[in-house]
Protein backbone atom coordinates (compact mmCIF):
# COMPACT_ATOMS: atom_id res chain seq x y z
CA UNK A 1 0.00 0.00 0.00
CA UNK A 2 0.88 3.56 -0.25
CA UNK A 3 3.57 4.78 2.50
CA UNK A 4 2.05 6.59 4.74
CA UNK A 5 4.57 9.48 4.39
CA UNK A 6 2.96 9.67 0.84
CA UNK A 7 -0.31 10.36 1.55
CA UNK A 8 0.41 13.92 0.95
CA UNK A 9 0.94 13.45 -2.30
CA UNK A 10 -2.23 11.75 -2.52
CA UNK A 11 -3.74 15.27 -1.12
CA UNK A 12 -1.40 16.77 -4.10
CA UNK A 13 -3.02 14.77 -6.75
CA UNK A 14 -6.30 15.50 -5.47
CA UNK A 15 -5.14 19.25 -5.41
CA UNK A 16 -3.89 19.28 -8.53
CA UNK A 17 -6.69 17.75 -10.24
CA UNK A 18 -9.72 19.76 -8.96
CA UNK A 19 -7.53 22.98 -9.52
CA UNK A 20 -7.80 21.62 -13.20
CA UNK A 21 -11.71 21.27 -12.71
CA UNK A 22 -11.79 24.57 -11.18
CA UNK A 23 -9.94 26.54 -14.26
CA UNK A 24 -12.23 25.07 -16.58
CA UNK A 25 -15.12 26.06 -15.38
CA UNK A 26 -14.49 29.23 -14.68
CA UNK A 27 -13.34 29.52 -18.56
CA UNK A 28 -16.98 28.46 -19.64
CA UNK A 29 -18.82 30.50 -16.83
CA UNK A 30 -16.58 33.67 -16.52
CA UNK A 31 -16.54 33.61 -13.24
CA UNK A 32 -13.83 32.38 -10.59
CA UNK A 33 -14.54 29.00 -9.81
CA UNK A 34 -13.50 27.26 -6.81
CA UNK A 35 -13.17 23.70 -6.19
CA UNK A 36 -11.96 22.73 -2.73
CA UNK A 37 -11.03 19.23 -1.89
CA UNK A 38 -12.67 18.55 1.43
CA UNK A 39 -11.79 14.88 1.96
CA UNK A 40 -9.18 12.14 0.45
CA UNK A 41 -9.67 9.03 1.15
CA UNK A 42 -9.00 5.13 0.20
CA UNK A 43 -12.17 3.40 0.78
CA UNK A 44 -13.41 -0.26 0.85
CA UNK A 45 -15.19 -0.69 -2.09
CA UNK A 46 -17.42 -2.84 -0.31
CA UNK A 47 -18.55 0.40 2.21
CA UNK A 48 -18.79 2.97 -0.81
CA UNK A 49 -22.32 2.39 -1.28
CA UNK A 50 -23.01 3.41 2.35
CA UNK A 51 -20.79 6.73 2.30
CA UNK A 52 -22.56 8.26 -0.70
CA UNK A 53 -24.84 11.05 -0.79
CA UNK A 54 -28.54 9.49 -1.37
CA UNK A 55 -30.46 10.60 -5.03
CA UNK A 56 -29.65 10.62 -8.81
CA UNK A 57 -27.48 11.37 -10.23
CA UNK A 58 -26.20 12.77 -14.32
CA UNK A 59 -22.45 12.30 -14.89
CA UNK A 60 -19.71 11.00 -16.55
CA UNK A 61 -17.49 8.20 -16.11
CA UNK A 62 -14.25 8.21 -18.36
CA UNK A 63 -11.93 5.81 -18.39
CA UNK A 64 -8.09 6.21 -18.57
CA UNK A 65 -6.18 4.38 -21.35
CA UNK A 66 -2.63 5.21 -20.14
CA UNK A 67 -1.41 4.87 -16.24
CA UNK A 68 -2.74 4.77 -13.80
CA UNK A 69 -5.36 3.48 -15.85
CA UNK A 70 -8.71 3.13 -14.16
CA UNK A 71 -11.82 5.48 -14.16
CA UNK A 72 -12.66 8.98 -13.14
CA UNK A 73 -16.11 9.60 -12.36
CA UNK A 74 -17.90 13.05 -12.12
CA UNK A 75 -21.55 13.45 -10.89
CA UNK A 76 -23.93 16.06 -10.70
CA UNK A 77 -27.38 15.93 -8.58
CA UNK A 78 -30.36 16.52 -10.62
CA UNK A 79 -30.65 20.07 -9.92
CA UNK A 80 -26.94 20.93 -10.06
CA UNK A 81 -27.62 19.23 -13.74
CA UNK A 82 -30.03 21.38 -15.29
CA UNK A 83 -28.25 24.61 -14.12
CA UNK A 84 -25.40 22.82 -15.98
CA UNK A 85 -27.59 22.87 -19.11
CA UNK A 86 -28.41 26.31 -18.57
CA UNK A 87 -24.70 27.51 -19.15
CA UNK A 88 -23.87 24.92 -21.37
CA UNK A 89 -26.67 26.14 -23.49
CA UNK A 90 -27.01 30.01 -22.83
CA UNK A 91 -25.36 30.84 -26.22
CA UNK A 92 -27.65 29.12 -27.98
CA UNK A 93 -31.11 28.42 -26.50
CA UNK A 94 -33.41 31.93 -25.63
CA UNK A 95 -36.09 29.72 -23.76
CA UNK A 96 -35.05 26.63 -21.60
CA UNK A 97 -38.34 24.99 -21.38
CA UNK A 98 -38.16 24.38 -25.40
CA UNK A 99 -34.79 22.05 -24.47
CA UNK A 100 -34.76 18.69 -25.58
CA UNK A 101 -33.93 16.03 -23.00
CA UNK A 102 -30.81 15.00 -25.90
CA UNK A 103 -29.51 18.69 -26.03
CA UNK A 104 -29.69 18.55 -21.80
CA UNK A 105 -27.83 15.10 -21.60
CA UNK A 106 -25.58 16.44 -24.30
CA UNK A 107 -24.84 19.38 -22.47
CA UNK A 108 -24.15 17.73 -18.93
CA UNK A 109 -21.86 15.17 -21.01
CA UNK A 110 -19.91 18.14 -22.76
CA UNK A 111 -19.53 19.95 -19.18
CA UNK A 112 -18.58 16.63 -17.09
CA UNK A 113 -16.10 15.80 -19.78
CA UNK A 114 -14.56 18.95 -19.15
CA UNK A 115 -14.85 18.93 -15.73
CA UNK A 116 -12.92 15.13 -16.16
CA UNK A 117 -10.58 16.39 -18.61
CA UNK A 118 -9.32 19.35 -16.07
CA UNK A 119 -8.70 16.57 -13.65
CA UNK A 120 -6.91 14.26 -15.43
CA UNK A 121 -4.85 16.97 -17.02
CA UNK A 122 -4.04 17.85 -13.53
CA UNK A 123 -2.99 14.07 -12.65
CA UNK A 124 -0.61 14.32 -16.09
CA UNK A 125 1.13 17.41 -14.77
CA UNK A 126 2.37 16.03 -11.90
CA UNK A 127 3.21 12.53 -13.04
CA UNK A 128 4.50 14.06 -15.78
CA UNK A 129 3.16 12.15 -18.28
CA UNK A 130 0.00 12.09 -21.21
CA UNK A 131 -2.90 10.24 -20.46
CA UNK A 132 -5.45 9.42 -22.72
CA UNK A 133 -8.82 8.88 -22.01
CA UNK A 134 -11.70 7.02 -23.83
CA UNK A 135 -14.49 8.73 -24.80
CA UNK A 136 -16.95 9.46 -21.61
CA UNK A 137 -19.97 7.67 -21.08
CA UNK A 138 -23.00 9.19 -20.02
CA UNK A 139 -24.49 7.91 -16.35
CA UNK A 140 -28.19 8.64 -14.64
CA UNK A 141 -29.05 6.44 -11.83
CA UNK A 142 -28.90 6.52 -7.92
CA UNK A 143 -25.53 7.55 -7.06
CA UNK A 144 -24.58 4.32 -5.14
CA UNK A 145 -25.54 2.49 -7.82
CA UNK A 146 -22.89 4.50 -10.31
CA UNK A 147 -20.17 4.19 -7.66
CA UNK A 148 -20.69 0.90 -6.93
CA UNK A 149 -20.65 -0.17 -10.82
CA UNK A 150 -17.83 1.82 -11.68
CA UNK A 151 -15.92 1.05 -8.88
CA UNK A 152 -16.87 -2.81 -9.86
CA UNK A 153 -15.12 -2.45 -13.18
CA UNK A 154 -11.88 -2.56 -11.50
CA UNK A 155 -10.19 -5.45 -9.76
CA UNK A 156 -9.21 -3.34 -6.71
CA UNK A 157 -11.11 -4.00 -3.01
CA UNK A 158 -10.51 -0.02 -2.55
CA UNK A 159 -11.11 2.96 -4.39
CA UNK A 160 -9.50 6.56 -4.05
CA UNK A 161 -12.53 9.37 -3.20
CA UNK A 162 -12.73 12.68 -3.53
CA UNK A 163 -15.04 14.51 -1.39
CA UNK A 164 -15.04 17.89 -2.98
CA UNK A 165 -16.93 21.24 -3.32
CA UNK A 166 -17.09 23.44 -6.33
CA UNK A 167 -18.37 26.54 -6.11
CA UNK A 168 -19.25 29.02 -9.04
CA UNK A 169 -20.41 32.66 -8.08
CA UNK A 170 -24.24 33.29 -8.92
CA UNK A 171 -24.12 29.10 -9.72
CA UNK A 172 -24.88 26.89 -6.82
CA UNK A 173 -23.63 24.34 -8.95
CA UNK A 174 -22.34 20.67 -7.19
CA UNK A 175 -20.00 18.07 -8.61
CA UNK A 176 -18.67 15.07 -6.63
CA UNK A 177 -15.93 13.17 -7.85
CA UNK A 178 -14.44 9.92 -7.28
CA UNK A 179 -11.39 8.33 -8.81
CA UNK A 180 -10.50 4.48 -9.34
CA UNK A 181 -6.78 4.40 -10.95
CA UNK A 182 -5.39 0.48 -10.34
CA UNK A 183 -3.75 1.32 -7.00
CA UNK A 184 -1.14 -1.04 -7.66
CA UNK A 185 -0.10 1.32 -11.29
CA UNK A 186 -0.95 4.76 -9.01
CA UNK A 187 0.43 3.84 -5.59
CA UNK A 188 4.01 2.97 -8.61
CA UNK A 189 3.57 6.10 -9.83
CA UNK A 190 3.71 7.69 -6.45
CA UNK A 191 6.33 6.39 -4.82
CA UNK A 192 8.05 7.06 -8.32
CA UNK A 193 7.39 11.01 -7.48
CA UNK A 194 9.22 11.48 -4.72
CA UNK A 195 12.52 9.53 -6.09
CA UNK A 196 11.84 11.96 -9.27
CA UNK A 197 12.03 14.90 -6.96
CA UNK A 198 14.75 13.64 -5.29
Amino acid sequence: MVDIRKLSFVDEMAKVGTNGVADNMSKLTGQDAQMEVTKTNFVDVAEIKSGVEPGKRVGVRVRLLDPPHGHILVLFPEDSAKKITAIMLRDVVDDMSNVSSKMARSAVEEMGNMMASGFIDGWADVLGRAIDTAAPQLVYAQASEVVVRTASLGSDDLALFFDSDLTVPSYQIEAEIYAFPDLEEFVRMINGMESNAA
